[in-house]
């Protein structure tokens, strides 16, 4: 059984001990939430679903996704810009890398970063209960798509030049 596998049959489980009603369509959320490492928006997760289940509505997945924000099965990573992004695979706080080019979220193997909470706990006497890092910069795709722009500019303006310079 996938890890995907695992975290879909928990949904469930917390989902049927609180007596929610399983649906094929609240299935297929859980599905797409379970199984996305990319942090999808509640846009993302409409329409996967909605390749399966047309009918399914933008609100279904928003009310699918509050209850499992309450059932703590998923966590929002809510922006400045209003863009949320949510995470049924890892529903626990870790830390995110956001590229500012695509919008792509990764997360980072930290191995010690339950040292560092540990640390913050004992030197600042606060008892962490939930925490958030994101870290943002520019994805290795969005780097060699601006390097070859770039090349592409330079290019462009001396063909511009040569011509300017023959007339």
């Amino acid at each position: 059984m996938t890890e995907s596998d695992h975290r879909l049959q928990s949904m469930l489980r917390k989902l049927r001990d609180n007596n929610f009603k399983i649906t094929p369509q609240r299935v297929e959320i859980l599905k797409v939430l379970a199984a996305s490492k990319g942090h999808p928006s509640a846009e993302q997760v409409h329409n996967r679903v909605k390749a399966v289940f047309p009918t399914t509505s933008l609100a279904t997945v928003y009310r699918n996704i509050l209850k499992l924000k309450e059932l703590g099965e998923v966590i929002e990573l809510a922006f400045p810009d209003g863009s949320n992004r949510y995470d049924g695979y890892k529903p626990y706080p870790h830390p995110h890398v956001v590229c500012l080019g695509c919008d792509k979220i990764i997360d980072p193997e930290l191995t010690n970063f339950k040292d560092m909470t540990k640390k913050i706990t004992s030197e600042t006497g606060y008892e962490i209960v939930s925490h958030r890092i994101d870290f943002f910069g520019i994805c290795p795709e969005c780097q060699k798509k601006n390097l070859e722009n770039s090349k592409l500019n330079t290019r462009s303006l001396k063909a511009h030049s040569d011509h300017c310079d023959r007339s």
